[in-house]
């Protein structure tokens, strides 16, 4: 493997599921979605069955914290070991471009491995690999529990590049027009189509490595952001899967002194994924509280004074297209619970986006026992569903302009968390490809 130093790359040993497979039960969506709908996890129990299933290598985090998840834990590892005696797996030695289709969408990533000394969650953090949200260290403990002792890694992580020339990936898109995909089949329970391409040879990896060299070149990088030599290069930044890659490189740095540099650990398998293409939009991450024991609109007067103004709406649709207008000064977030909907105008806010001035108010409301869990949803229909019934409240949010994500990184460090959303639920990546890590 000749890749150049500079460049936190390896190509990937894959593992795949061998011909034969059920490809639409061995691949589920990733863990951290629908967190607040265990039914859609039982729906993909029951699709899965008995057959070969990434659910079984996976603790979705609907599971975090209750009594099921130690026996799962257990369970994970017996069944990934399980996998690999049976022989379930056909190992590739390449990158892997990924095309992945829902509805009228259709985005292209590459599976790659980074090297995890490269890559640094703290905020301030100058290194080729970077978070893109504040990484909560609390949240790190039960996935590290997972991790550790695991054979395989399994990637939801979407990590980004900035290439608006189409340097890197699109010219394999070009390629695999005359190619055979290695998969192809339609992902359970709405999740669109998938299908992967093996990219191996020696041009390819030239071509991959050459053209990331390009855009990790500092006079490149300096010029294309108007920064000083104060700012360090910026070539991956994470997109989706923040904590999941904080727990590979916590886990890394527990290994390291005892495992050496060569081990497999150093490395994370993820899709790496141009923000230029036209299949990848931002989306909103909103807001529903859970055992509310306060009016909101109270809570909120309390916190933010006269630099609040709350406007009654007739319903969901008013309230949604207030706050996706934000016009006039300040910030507009949208609430709604069991009495109706209303929006919050914020006047002189204390963070550039909405969603950061909303989340100072909420993490100092639950920390004054204000409510007693909050959860992370995507889609107008869910966070209005879930913030109407009673004792509940959710706030909907609208989204950042994904041009702008590279730029607030470098400039300002890592944006609140859940700030955006690459896609909406059913967007997210399917677990497919797996690597060993022992």
């Amino acid at each position: 493997m000749n890749t150049p130093p500079e460049i936190p790359v390896q190509i990937p040993a894959v593992l795949l599921p061998k011909p034969g497979t059920d490809l639409r039960k061995w691949a589920t969506i990733a863990c951290d979605q629908f967190t607040s709908e265990p039914e859609y996890w039982e729906q993909a129990a029951q699709l899965a069955g008995d057959a070969p299933s990434t659910l079984n290598l996976i603790l979705p985090e609907v599971y975090l914290g209750s009594p099921e998840e130690a026996h799962r834990v257990r369970d994970i590892r017996r069944t990934m070991q399980q996998y690999l005696d049976d022989q379930l797996f056909t190992a590739r030695n390449s990158f892997i471009l990924v095309e992945r289709t829902v509805g009228a969408k259709t985005r292209h990533g590459l599976m790659i491995a980074l090297d995890l000394e490269m890559y640094d969650y703290h905020q301030g953090s100058q290194t080729l690999i970077r978070a893109t949200e504040g990484t909560i260290l609390d949240r790190l403990p039960p996935r590290i529990r997972i991790r550790q002792g695991a054979a395989l890694e399994l990637p939801h992580i979407l990590v980004l590049i900035d290439d608006p020339a189409a340097t890197v990936i699109e010219p394999l898109v070009a390629m695999s027009g005359s190619m055979e995909p290695i998969y192809d089949f339609e992902l359970m329970l709405g999740g669109g189509h998938l299908k992967g391409y093996v990219m191996d040879g020696p041009d390819i990896e030239r071509h991959v490595l050459t053209a990331l060299g390009g855009l990790a070149d500092p006079d490149t990088f300096r010029s294309r952001y108007a920064v000083g030599p104060d700012h360090g290069v910026l070539l991956f930044a994470v997109g989706d899967g923040n904590h999941s890659l904080a727990t590979a490189k916590a886990l890394w740095e527990q290994m390291k002194p005892l495992a050496g540099m060569d081990h497999p650990a150093r490395y994370a398998l993820v899709e790496i994924g141009n923000i230029h293409d036209h299949g990848l939009e931002f989306e909103p991450i909103h807001r529903v509280l859970f055992d509310v024991r306060e009016d909101v609109g109270r809570a909120m007067l309390r916190h933010f004074g006269d630099k609040l103004g709350l406007v009654p709406c007739a319903d969901a649709e008013e309230m949604i297209a207030i706050v996706n207008r934000q016009d006039g000064p300040g910030q507009a977030v949208g609430y709604v619970d069991e009495r109706g909907c209303s929006v919050a105008r914020l006047h002189e806010p204390s963070c550039n986006l909405p969603v950061g001035t909303l989340q100072r108010f909420l993490d100092e409301w639950q920390a004054a026992g204000g409510f007693r869990e909050i959860d992370y949803v995507h889609g107008t229909e869910v966070v209005t569903r879930l913030g109407r019934r009673p004792g509940n409240a959710g706030f909907y949010l609208t989204a950042m302009n994904k041009g702008d994500l590279f730029k607030t990184v470098i400039l300002d460090g890592a944006l609140p968390r859940k700030t955006f959303s690459m896609g909406e639920a059913l967007e997210k990546r399917f677990y497919m490809e797996c690597r060993g890590i022992v």
